[in-house]
C-alpha cells in the first residue's frame, strides 16, 4: 500500500511550516522547519490512525494526489 500524501507549506501568520495529510480529516502539524513539520505530522498521523481504530471508524485508503501528479486525458 502507498503511504498518505503530505503537503508542507510555509505559514506567514504562524511563522513556521504546516504539514497536513489531506486524506485524514484534520490531520496536520506545525514545525519551525519543513523537517520538523514532517516529523510532527508523522506523529499526528500515528495518533489519528490509532484513535480511528480504537473508535472503530473507517480508515481511508491513500488517494489524494496533488494536481502536478495527476494525468490529464
Amino acid at each position: 500500500m502507498r503511504d498518505y500524501h503530505i503537503n508542507i507549506f510555509y505559514s506567514e501568520p504562524n511563522g513556521g511550516y504546516i504539514a497536513d495529510i489531506p486524506d485524514l480529516d484534520a490531520c496536520s502539524a506545525f514545525g519551525k522547519t519543513p523537517s520538523e513539520a514532517l516529523q510532527q505530522v508523522e506523529i499526528a498521523k500515528a495518533a489519528w490512525l490509532e484513535a480511528a481504530r480504537a473508535e472503530g471508524k473507517p480508515i481511508p485508503r491513500p488517494r489524494y494526489r496533488p494536481a502536478i501528479y495527476q494525468v490529464v486525458s
